[in-house]
């Protein structure tokens, strides 16, 4: 299925540039190597300014990081996009409404479709949303789709990210970089716009107000300037023009929340939340979380105040059900998944955990509950002693990994030390469901692995960041 060649996005085989890809070979030509150096120089500095680092947790030196970032777009063909569009639709559709099920009837699973065991017995299955009505029926109001290109340039979803997904404020600003670095490229081809996006958001978050409220108050709930996406959500609550509140600014009394203002306490409708469930209320959750609001979740049963994403999505981007997304397509909507699924093995099941300890140096192995790239083993690169050590993880409890194919990711030209070079990318496009639509900006944050081989592209683990281009 999978070929060991790389697809290439700004190159066809026979070495000829892509035709999308034209402009900006035609710029890299024709700039001199020393403008193309100051330029990068100059972004890391105006990043640096603007404040755009993260966190990395474990870190014992406690600094901040900046993401890397390459001015060589990732560009994408306006044709293919519309089909990535009609995919990313689709899939999120289909787990909003595998969400609304399993927290009600739960049809999906009395019919056999997906185990019973796998969702209800899920740590992130949350009980104390079984039968609660949240507006329209929606879940998950912002997805991160992450999508990797394989074999001969077909596209495969890798994971969904249906909790608190975060990046969405590189793409915004790797874009206004780009426009201020090299505005010529900007007039020499048409790139669909992504700027709009915070006014997409909270146009959805508006949306999704309570039945009855007509101007809703929305808020953003971050965990507090020590957390790693705490740029992000400082730039989000700027941009769409809402309060950026911590647990402490919100309170609850008498089922409905309430923000703490200079002119006294003013009513809550939307809370973007970017809080894990178990710290959301020390009420309902972990008794010593110091970031959550007592008595939120009694609210939000009530129907008074809306969460985005809702408590519980998280059952749904699971890796050990991301096998069984494409059954939900066809169970709830009644066609054929328009973007496949990567082939996965399941190490719960005796047969798939003995294929996979057999070929430990072919495969990537993750943590089914896993996420920012730790905790994976990826074969190929893997020390024995490495291999050996996870193999020992495996065996003590299976159920917890799941096995994919070492894929040969895309590449894409970038700019490293030596001089411009391929590296492999992903792309996540950002999803937003509302109450009247699924909508999304054309592209997304394009994530690029800067050392030489590397698969891993999560910023986390040394990746950068790239601007994305779709292209008329």
């Amino acid at each position: 299925m999978f070929s060991d060649t790389c697809f290439n996005e700004m190159y066809a085989p026979d070495g000829s540039v892509r035709s999308h890809y034209q402009p900006v070979a035609e710029w890299l030509t024709s700039t001199p190597g020393e403008r193309i150096g100051q330029m990068r120089q100059a972004a890391q500095i105006l990043f640096h300014r603007v404040g755009i680092t993260f966190a990395v947790y474990g870190d014992e030196s406690g600094a901040e990081r900046l993401i890397p970032f390459d001015i060589l777009p990732h560009i994408i063909p306006l044709a293919e996009w519309r089909e990535l569009h009609a995919g990313l639709k689709q899939r999120v559709r289909a787990l909003n409404m595998f969400l609304h099920d399993v927290y009600h009837g739960q049809e999906i699973l009395g019919a056999g479709r997906i185990p019973m065991d796998k969702v209800t017995g899920n740590v992130l299955f949350r009980r104390e949303m079984q039968g609660i009505d949240v507006p329209d029926g929606i879940y998950a109001h912002v997805a991160g789709v992450d999508l990797v290109r394989a074999g001969q340039g077909e596209y495969y979803v890798l994971e969904d990210n249906l909790r608190t997904p975060s990046g969405v404020s590189y793409m915004l600003e790797d874009r206004k970089m780009m426009m201020r670095l090299v505005p010529e490229l900007f007039g020499r081809q048409r790139i669909e716009p992504v700027e709009h996006y915070p006014d997409l958001l909270l146009e959805t978050l508006r949306s999704v107000a309570p039945h009855g409220v007509h101007n809703p108050t929305v808020v953003l709930l971050t965990p507090g300037q020590y957390n790693s996406a705490y740029f992000e959500h400082a730039f989000l609550a700027q941009q769409m023009g809402i309060e950026l509140v911590e647990g402490a600014d919100l309170f609850v009394k008498d089922d409905v929340v309430y923000m703490r203002t200079t002119s006294g306490p003013q009513p809550v409708d939307v809370v973007y939340r970017r809080i894990d469930d178990d710290f959301l209320d020390p009420l309902a959750f972990r008794p010593d979380s110091m970031l959550g609001v007592p008595g939120l979740v009694s609210a939000y049963r009530k129907g008074r105040v809306t969460l985005a994403n809702a408590i519980g999505t998280g059952v749904a981007d699971d890796k050990s059900v991301y096998p069984y997304v494409p059954e939900m397509i066809r169970f709830y909507l009644g066609e054929e998944p328009i973007i496949a699924n990567v082939p996965t093995w399941l190490l719960e099941k005796p047969e798939d955990c003995a294929y996979v300890l057999a070929h430990l140096d072919q495969l990537v192995v993750k943590e089914a509950h896993g996420s920012g790239g730790y905790g994976m083993l990826i074969g190929p690169t893997a020390s024995s002693r490495e291999r050996e050590a996870y193999r020992e993880r495996i065996l003590e409890a299976p159920h917890k990994f799941i096995a994919q194919p070492t894929l040969s990711l895309s590449t894409c030209p970038t700019f490293v030390d030596q001089g411009v070079a391929p590296r492999h990318i992903d792309l996540r496009p950002f999803v937003l469901s509302g109450g009247k639509d699924v909508v999304m900006v054309p592209g997304g944050l394009t994530r690029v692995a800067l050392k030489e081989g590397s698969l891993v592209v999560n910023s986390s683990q040394g990746g950068g960041t790239k601007d994305t281009w779709v292209v008329g």
